[in-house]
């Protein structure tokens, strides 16, 4: 069963993040893309139909992850290891400061 979330730009749902056998896999909502006014999350991650893949969480979304004393509290509180990053991820992204914002995606939506 792989973890998934909903990826928000400025309140708007605009695609997928979710870990897979061989790491993680990002894409855009076909919807998101559509609308002329859409932005790109990160230069990293330009606006593209299709999927982006990589072995490890993409910097942008490991850049959401809270460090430092924050981190700690994360940690201790929801009892997540620290390698877990999609764990975190999904726990600690709900309302980011900043545009980008990660929710749980649950199996049935």
């Amino acid at each position: 069963m792989s973890r998934k979330g909903k990826v928000y730009f400025e309140d708007q749902f605009c695609g997928i993040i979710e870990e897979t056998e061989t790491g993680y896999r990002f894409t855009y909502d076909s919807r998101y893309l559509e609308n002329s006014e859409s932005k790109t999350i990160s230069k990293t991650l330009p606006l593209a139909k299709g999927a982006y893949t990589s072995n490890t969480m993409f910097p942008f979304f490991d850049g959401l992850i809270p460090e430092g004393w924050l981190l700690d509290i994360a940690q201790k509180h929801w009892k997540i290891d620290e390698r877990d990053r999609m764990g975190l991820l999904l726990t600690c992204c709900n309302d980011c400061i900043g545009a980008v914002s990660v929710k749980v995606l649950n199996e049935e939506e």
